[in-house]
């Protein structure tokens, strides 16, 4: 590995903290006070904080047990569970990874036109206006040309705006932590005022669920020191870098919201618009507070775009050596970049980009796609410590991170329950054809097992009510 794209410990760790804190942790706020009362709110960190440092340790522990495998998400499924499923957990995460940057290109310029727009003058709008989208194409094009220049000049920018975006967050909870009020967190406590005639059920575990979407959305990213492990200057820093950076932004995630609930009442935070931080940074310093948040978050986003976009890039590139992409996705430019992978990511995103201009949909949208397609792939990395602690008789503490993580990632699909599933659905068969299309381009024929016919024979019954659910959401 030349040292043009090896990674140190401290860049690693950026990444993943990049990762994760994008544009998510800026309306955190209002997110999970539309959802959950005080009680509630604590339980699903606590289920949450469980689940995702043992997901984060599962990544830790696989760098170790298997440091020949690179790229984490892709390679773990495929040696797990076969070429197939690989695939299915490679094409979830790319879609993840690609939608979820083209929504932070929206949340960005539509932060931007909180500078810019007036009631009289919309010029970004919700980031979905036309000097939006060309906007966002010269953003994701001056990404496209720097990652091209190397991963570790990337990586080395990304340091650096992470370090930038970071200290507001520190302001913030300070100020909130002085500002507190435990009368203020407390009146809501069970989240009672949650229930309406239209949504009777509030309970607290109904509360609970709702949040599970909303806590898995923020700490997407967790797996970027595992995905860029063969960049890695010590395979030992691609464990340290992932444990510490999900403690860090978990700290960082719980102080935000729950002493945000003890500055101002649930109501009126679920009532801001976003990002809400701004608002309840403003009601405790004055409108300077929303200015800084604001330009916060347009830092944030477009360095987590820039950790993405390397994510997006190198899971295709490692996909391709093994016969799941196109074979031109293998091939690496001076810089030891894959090119192709990356031409493809960014053509992607242009074409998002596209689409987003044309239906004017927004942020939110790209969230439920991009959050639906990294269900199964969190699942993959649990099923498959578990699987090799029980086939090489590992330890019992290995045996328990892995069913730990296990049953965290299978209580977030229940959470998201049916409607997700069926989406997602939607989303892998057009992953079917171009990997079939693949393994012909690479070995001049189908290379398919029995359990993976089966698998393309469930995914197109199961396309069958997923289309029909599309159909009533178009027409409703």
């Amino acid at each position: 590995m030349s040292s043009k794209s090896t990674i140190g410990l401290a860049a690693l760790t950026a990444l993943v903290i990049s990762s994760m804190i994008g544009s998510g942790i800026f309306s955190l706020p209002q997110n999970m006070a539309s959802v959950a009362g005080s009680k509630a709110l604590l339980i699903g960190w606590l289920i949450t904080g469980v689940g995702i440092i043992f997901l984060g340790i599962s990544f830790a522990v696989l760098a170790r047990l298997r440091p020949d495998l690179d790229g984490g998400i892709y390679t773990y499924a495929r040696e797990g569970f076969g070429d197939m499923v690989g695939f299915f957990s490679a094409w979830g995460y790319w879609l993840c990874t690609t939608v979820g940057i083209v929504g932070y290109l929206v949340v960005a310029f539509e932060a931007v036109g909180t500078f810019t727009d007036t009631p009289d003058f919309v010029l970004f709008g919700k980031g979905n206006t036309f000097w939006a989208f060309l906007g966002e194409s010269a953003v994701a094009w001056l990404i496209y040309w720097l990652v091209e220049r190397g991963i570790k000049e990337a990586a080395g920018v990304n340091l650096v705006a992470t370090f930038v975006k970071v200290f507001p967050l520190i302001l913030f909870i300070g100020l909130a932590a002085y500002f507190f009020n435990s009368d203020v967190f407390m009146a809501d406590w069970t989240g009672a005022s949650l229930a309406t005639p239209e949504n009777p059920d509030a309970g607290i575990m109904s509360q609970v669920k709702n949040t599970m979407l909303i806590t898995l959305w923020v700490f997407t990213g967790i797996e970027g020191a595992a995905v860029l492990s063969k960049h890695a200057k010590s395979r030992a820093d691609v464990g340290k870098a992932t444990v510490l950076g999900v403690v860090l932004v978990l700290a960082m995630y719980v102080a935000v919201t729950v002493l945000a609930q003890g500055v101002l009442p649930r109501a009126e935070i679920a009532a801001m618009s976003n990002p809400s931080m701004a608002g309840v940074l403003a009601h405790m310093v004055g409108h300077w507070g929303k200015v800084l948040i604001s330009v916060c978050l347009i830092v944030s986003v477009l360095s987590s775009y820039l950790s993405w976009t390397l994510y997006a890039t190198e899971i295709p590139h490692l996909g391709a050596k093994n016969g799941a992409f196109p074979p031109s996705f293998v091939k690496l430019n001076q810089n030891s970049v894959a090119h192709g992978s990356l031409l493809f990511t960014t053509l992607t995103v242009q074409l998002c980009l596209f689409l987003v201009w044309q239906t004017g949909n927004s942020y939110e949208t790209l969230l439920l796609i991009s959050t639906s397609m990294i269900l199964i792939p969190y699942f993959l990395i649990g099923a498959f410590l578990l699987k090799l602690a029980f086939t090489q008789n590992l330890s019992i503490g290995i045996k328990l991170i892995g069913l730990i993580a296990t049953v965290y990632a299978l209580w977030i699909v229940y959470a998201a329950g049916a409607e997700y599933l069926l989406f997602s659905v939607l989303l892998y068969l057009p992953g079917v054809l171009l990997y079939l299309y693949s393994q012909y381009r690479h070995h001049g024929r189908l290379k398919l097992k029995g359990f993976e016919k089966a698998i393309l024979l469930v995914l197109a019954v199961l396309a069958v009510p997923a289309v029909q659910q599309l159909a009533a959401s178009l027409s409703a």
